[in-house]
Parts: structure tokens; C-alpha cells; sequence
């Protein structure tokens, strides 16, 4: 290898040689390093590119910064399907393979600690959404319908606020009730911030942006049980992603939005 050294994870030891077709980002091999009985799953990556400097101005392309991201993710994707990886940040680059050994005999014990207790263990995404309710929409449709009088606008404005209270009460209650039977499935569980549908794109209100650490074992029961949720609550949407790799629970703070949850 003759540029700089991209990291996507560690692990431990693996049973196997990575896939020689699995790329990675700008479209580099992914390679293992072995060290102190871990391994970092590293590939090369130009310095024009990836030195602290183009970095930089590179993290401000929001088309590179989804190339980057996505490519990132494959790695790890393929990793979490043979073993259980620990992921770092995204465009955590050294100079050479000694700066990479370096950072693992720095943070050893953390690696080891980590790896053991996310071993065989995934991560599940779950989000629920407040949507418009299908009786406001003929409602909305009329909005621009003048009332007879100011009594029966004040009367109009007094249900509508009435009910958007009411739903998002409902939609509150759901996801903590939810949350709350996924947690005691779960060994562990974070709450995330609720995300911006204007950055995510997603339609209607996050009411929920929750991660759950499952054993790889059980997770066909964890899916039934979030699956079995969907119908209990008219106008909200659930969704499920995963499994990947334990983003929520590795310490990191990987930018970006894994599935996963990540």
C-alpha cells in the first residue's frame, strides 16, 4: 500500500480471507490488518482525497460525503455477515499501516471490552411516524373556504388544534409503549434525536428514532414482535431496518446515519 490508510472497523481474527471483489471507498480493495490479536479492516485511499486538509472541503460535497458513506457501509454490511465488527467514524484515515497499529494498541482495551460484549449481537432500527389522518384531508382540502362568521372560524381553529393534540397524544403514548416492550426484548436500547423529514426525506412526524441491541439469534423474534405493533395504531407508520452492525452501542459516533440506524 503506498496511500493513506482508510479504516472501517475492528474485529477479531477472522475465519476467513475478506472477499477479493469487496470494495470500499473511492473504490479500493477492503484488506485486513492484523495486530495484537485484533484486526483493522483497512483499504487505500488517495491523499488528494483523504489528507486532513481535502477532507475538509470534501465533507462539504454532500454528493461525495453519500458516495463515501454508502461505500463505507458495503464494507461494513459484508463484515457484519461473517463477524461481529466494532465500526469506526466515518473517513477515520492514517497515514500508513503504523498509524493504524498505533490506534489499536492506543484504544486495546476498549476494542477488546467492546468486541466481547457485542459478539454475536446486531442492531435493529425502529422509527414510528405520525401521517395525516385520512379525515383531515377533505378538511385541508376546503381550507381556503372562508367561515361564515369569526364564531365558526375561532370553532374550526379550536377542533383543529383539539385534534392534532389528540393525535400526537395518541402517537406519544404508542411510542413509549412501544419502545418500552422492545427495550425489555432487547440486552440494550438508545433513543436517538427524531429526524428532520426535511435532511431524511421521510414523510410524516418521527415520533420514535430508536436503536436495539438483539442476539443474532433472536432476532427473527424481535422482528415478529415489531411486526405484530403495526396495526395497533391508525395514522402512524412503523418502520424496521437492520440488522447491522451495533453502531448505537460501539462507543463511536459514527457520522452519517447507519441504519444503520444503522
Amino acid at each position: 500500500m503506498t496511500g493513506l490508510r482508510y479504516v472501517y472497523a475492528v474485529c477479531r481474527p477472522l475465519g476467513a480471507p475478506l472477499q477479493a471483489q469487496l470494495t470500499g471507498v473511492a473504490g479500493a480493495p477492503a484488506k485486513s490488518l492484523a495486530h495484537h490479536g485484533l484486526v483493522a479492516v483497512v483499504s487505500e485511499v488517495p491523499e488528494r482525497d483523504f489528507s486532513e486538509e481535502a477532507l475538509r472541503a470534501r465533507l462539504e460535497d454532500l454528493d461525495w460525503l453519500a458516495a463515501t458513506a454508502r461505500a463505507h457501509q458495503g464494507v461494513i454490511d459484508a463484515l457484519t455477515v461473517v463477524t461481529t465488527p466494532l465500526p469506526l467514524r466515518l473517513a477515520t484515515v492514517f497515514r500508513d499501516d503504523s498509524g493504524v497499529r498505533a490506534m489499536i494498541e492506543s484504544r486495546e482495551e476498549h476494542f477488546r471490552q467492546t468486541l466481547e460484549r457485542l459478539q454475536g449481537r446486531v442492531e435493529w432500527g425502529v422509527k414510528v411516524y405520525v401521517e395525516p389522518e385520512r379525515s383531515e384531508e377533505p378538511a385541508a382540502a376546503g381550507a381556503g373556504r372562508r367561515p361564515a362568521s369569526g364564531r365558526d372560524y375561532l370553532r374550526q381553529r379550536r377542533q383543529e388544534s383539539r385534534a392534532h393534540e389528540d393525535r400526537w397524544q395518541r402517537a406519544e403514548t404508542f411510542a413509549t409503549r412501544l419502545h418500552g416492550r422492545l427495550s425489555a426484548f432487547a440486552e440494550e436500547s438508545r433513543l436517538h434525536a427524531p429526524q428532520n423529514p426535511a435532511l431524511s426525506g421521510a414523510a410524516g412526524q418521527n415520533v420514535l428514532n430508536a436503536a436495539y441491541l438483539v442476539p443474532r439469534a433472536h432476532s427473527e423474534e424481535f422482528v415478529e414482535l415489531v411486526d405484530r405493533t403495526k396495526d395497533e395504531a391508525p395514522g402512524l407508520r412503523v418502520e424496521l431496518t437492520g440488522p447491522w452492525a451495533a453502531y448505537s452501542f460501539a462507543g463511536e459516533n459514527p457520522e452519517g446515519d447507519a441504519g444503520g440506524n444503522p
